[in-house]
C-alpha cells in the first residue's frame, strides 16, 4: 500500500502542534500546568494541546491512533491493527520544562509492526525531518509558521538524508536526562578500541535524527523508552540508511507489541564500521 499521501497530513499536523507548543513555551508568564502521570513523568498543557491538534488532524484517516497522551488501548484490540499512527505529541517534556529547546513532535505510521513513515518537528528550531519509503528522508530548516508549503515545495527545499559527514573519530549521542552506567560503559569501551570518541548529550528524538543525518555515528540507549519515543525517528533512520537494533545489533525494534516498552537499543547505519 502506498502511504505517501498521508505524509503531508502528518507534516501539517506536526507543525500545527509545534505552533501550539510554542505559544505556551514562548509566553514569559506561561503556566505550563505541570502534572505528574502514574509513571512519574511530567505532563503539561502543551502536551495536551498538541495531542488534541494531532488527533483531530489524523482522525480523518482510516488508521487508528496510539498516542502517549491518549487512552491506553487494550492489546486485544490493538493486536487487530495492521496499520496505525504512533504519536508523541511532545517528546522531551522534561526538556520543555527546563526550557532548553530540545523537544520534538513525533508522528509515525506503522504497518505490520514496522515504521513506514515518520515526521519529527523541532518547534524551537523550526526544523522538520520527514520520511516515507517512497521518497526517502529529508531535513528542512526554517519552517514558517505563518505559511504552508506544499509537499512538492517541502521536498524541493529539503535536504536529502544522510548529509555528508566531516567529523573525525566516533561521535556518540547519549541522553541528556536519562544517562545510565551501561551507556557510559559502552562509550568507554569504544574509547578503548583506539579511536577518539566524542559524546553529544541531547534530548528527545533529536538523538535519532543526529544519527540519521550523519552528524553522529551511533546512539546507544540502555534505559527505558516507549514505542512513541522511537517510531517516527525509526522511520526516518531507516529511510536514511540506518536502523534501530536491539543491543544484539541484528534485530530491529518492532511496534504495536503487547508491551509498548522498547528493549534497549542502538541506532547506527546499516553498514556501520563500528
Amino acid at each position: 500500500m502506498n502511504y505517501f499521501n498521508y505524509l503531508y497530513m502528518a507534516i501539517c499536523a506536526a507543525v500545527d502542534a509545534g505552533k501550539s507548543i510554542m505559544d505556551i513555551y514562548s509566553s514569559p508568564d506561561a503556566d505550563f500546568g505541570i502534572e505528574m502521570k502514574e509513571d512519574h513523568s511530567p505532563l503539561t498543557r502543551a502536551d495536551k494541546a498538541a495531542h488534541g491538534i494531532i488527533v483531530s488532524a489524523l482522525s480523518s484517516t482510516p488508521f487508528p491512533i496510539l498516542s502517549e497522551e491518549g487512552k491506553m488501548i487494550p492489546y486485544k484490540e490493538r493486536s487487530k491493527w495492521e496499520t496505525l499512527w504512533i504519536v508523541d505529541p511532545l517528546d522531551g517534556t522534561k526538556e520543555f520544562i527546563k526550557r532548553n529547546g530540545e523537544f520534538t513532535v513525533n508522528i509515525a505510521l506503522v504497518a505490520d509492526h514496522k515504521p513506514v513513515m515518520g515526521v519529527i518537528f523541532i518547534p524551537v528550531r523550526r526544523e522538520l525531518y520527514f520520511s516515507s519509503e517512497a521518497i526517502g528522508a529529508y531535513k528542512l530548516t526554517g519552517i514558517d509558521y505563518a505559511s504552508r508549503l506544499s509537499m512538492d515545495e517541502l521536498i524541493r527545499q529539503g535536504v536529502r538524508l544522510p548529509l555528508l559527514s566531516g567529523h573525525q573519530g566516533i561521535v556518540v549521542v547519549s541522553s541528556r536526562s536519562h544517562q545510565t552506567e551501561e551507556t557510559l560503559a559502552y562509550i568507554d569501551n569504544l574509547r578503548k578500541k583506539g579511536q577518539p570518541v566524542t559524546r553529544i548529550d541531547s534530548g528527545s528524538s533529536l538523538k535519532i535524527c543526529l544519527v540519521a543525518e550523519g552528524s553522529a555515528d551511533m546512539y546507544p540507549r540502555f534505559a527505558p523508552t516507549m514505542e512513541w519515543d522511537t517510531a517516527a525517528g525509526h522511520a526516518i533512520a531507516k529511510a536514511s540508511g540506518c536502523e534501530i537494533y536491539h543491543i544484539d545489533e541484528k534485530t530491529p525494534l518492532r511496534y504495536n507489541k503487547q508491551l509498548l516498552t522498547n528493549q534497549w537499543f542502538i541506532v547506527k547505519p546499516i553498514y556501520s564500521k563500528y
